[in-house]
């Protein structure tokens, strides 16, 4: 292999995921049948205490395997299966760490709640109301709100999304437990996979229209608390800024604007 394309390969090896000796040496064994643990070492310019280690490593993730003679040899598996089940191995851990953090998560907020009470049980000025502009704050807000609304939720729904109501399993589950969910999206705005999912979400008690135009996006709990997002007009790439609310007169007059959009609406 010329060196050029063997340096190519070798970062790029290591963009997918191998360090520099273990994509050195699965080049190495690529471009012969087999080879003993430290002549590998000398081809792939591994150091000979860092072999056994580097072959472990890849016969763990995939890309190579042993061949039982009167020595142990060492031979490459091909890419078009080594790759594919590597990122497929890749995908499963990284999903497995994702819960994990929000057990996690969710088990340190209950603990902090509890042993940091004092300045969580008083409202001051002002508590009733947040603004928030980060979308994972916006999408971890809603959804626990949705998690804890018992009676309603209404939602203007249109693009960007901080938390897309038609990928939010959330929704199902609300109107599985008694709680009227009713979405009101923006002409224009759904694409073919959203149009096909809304069948189950109207199978699930949810029901769904249409406007022409929206004037913000806005989600009302129970009608009384909730969030409203605006676009902010001072940044050079659209941003959405929300209020948090938490106020039975606010939760009343966003209601309010929604029933009237809502009349004028049409069935999807």
């Amino acid at each position: 292999m010329p060196d050029t394309a063997f340096q190519r390969l070798w970062r790029r090896l290591q963009q997918l995921g191998l360090n520099a000796y273990e994509a050195r040496s699965y080049l190495v064994l690529l471009g012969h049948p087999r080879f003993k643990a430290l002549e590998l070492a000398s081809r792939a310019r591994v150091p000979r205490q860092k072999i056994y280690e580097v072959l472990d490593s890849l016969l763990e993730k995939g890309f190579a395997q042993v061949v039982q003679e009167k020595t142990k040899l060492f031979s490459a598996i091909e890419p078009e299966l080594a790759i594919p089940a590597f990122l497929e191995r890749q995908r499963r851990m990284q999903e497995q760490e994702w819960r994990d953090q929000v057990r996690l998560a969710d088990e340190l907020v209950k603990e902090l709640r509890a042993v940091c009470p004092e300045g969580q049980g008083g409202r001051g000025t002002l508590d009733y109301l947040r603004i928030v502009s980060e979308p994972a704050q916006i999408a971890s807000q809603y959804r626990r709100m949705l998690e804890e609304a018992r009676s309603e939720y209404l939602e203007f729904s249109r693009p960007p999304y901080a938390v897309d109501p038609l990928d939010e399993r959330l929704v199902k589950q609300a109107a599985g437990r008694g709680v009227r969910c009713r979405l009101l999206f923006q002409a224009g705005t759904l694409d073919e996979a959203h149009r096909r999912r809304l069948q189950e979400y109207r199978q699930a008690g949810v029901e769904i229209r249409q406007v022409s135009a929206l004037p913000m996006k806005l989600a009302v709990f129970d009608g009384e608390r909730g969030l409203l997002a605006l676009l902010d007009p001072v940044v050079t790439r659209p941003a959405w800024t929300a209020v948090i609310f938490d106020h039975p007169a606010m939760g009343e007059a966003m209601r309010g604007l929604f029933e009237d959009r809502w009349r004028r609406a049409e069935e999807l």
